[in-house]
């Protein structure tokens, strides 16, 4: 089963102006354009890897042929980080309920989260991700990981691991446009645009055996 670009649901223009829409344009509609692109021609000839949500690819990579390996963690990743990307994104939505007391609960406060997840941010060395995960204990964390890693992944090879309930993109072709080589800026811009509904329905819903964007 291929997988296709999803649909982002609202305008390339609608996280104005927080978020520019020639960003929001190419971004999705070229580099994760890509990642669909280069995902599915490694896996042209493994129909067996194919089947099911990138998320539960990602948890079997020690499955997937040694010469196809590289190209799945990163394009298939590219694909999962992304589709759960967009839908993180939304003007209007208010931390609330069961998470917020639980950021609270783990962090100490909101703004200890929202600090603690710029440095994640800001001090990923390159290109690569900062999350707020849901661990197998029940606890939050932030973690980062490298490229197009993801917390799916395990630790063995994203160097951490949990449940994705909200990740930020931190390529540069994520800001670059807009904040150039600003990247506190676009990280404190994030805030404006977090659709905590999304974040909060991934939480309070967990989909068992399932890391996609659902």
């Amino acid at each position: 089963m291929a997988y296709t670009l999803p649909e982002l649901g609202y305008a390339y223009d609608a996280l104005e102006p927080h978020f520019d829409a020639m960003t929001m344009e190419i971004h999705h509609s070229k580099h994760h354009q890509a990642y669909v692109n280069n995902a599915n021609a490694a896996l042209e000839n493994l129909p067996e890897l194919a089947q099911g949500c990138p998320g539960q690819l990602l948890t079997k990579l020690a499955e997937v042929p040694a010469d196809k390996l590289t190209a799945i963690r990163n394009n298939v990743g590219g694909h999962l980080n992304h589709s759960l990307f967009w839908k993180s994104l939304k003007k209007g939505t208010t931390l609330q309920g069961a998470l917020k007391d639980a950021i609270v609960r783990d962090f100490g406060s909101v703004e200890a989260f929202q600090a603690e997840f710029e440095k994640a941010a800001a001090t990923r060395f390159g290109s690569g991700w900062a999350w707020l995960v849901l661990q197998e204990n029940g606890k939050l964390a932030v973690v980062s990981t490298a490229n197009q890693d993801s917390p799916v992944m395990g630790k063995a090879i994203a160097g951490c691991e949990g449940y994705p309930l909200l990740g930020l993109d931190v390529w540069e072709h994520a800001y670059y446009l807009k904040f150039q080589n600003r990247r506190p800026d676009y990280i404190k811009e994030f805030w404006h645009v977090v659709n905590w509904d999304f974040v909060a329905e991934r939480f309070e819903k967990k989909v068992e055996h399932c890391n996609c964007a659902k």
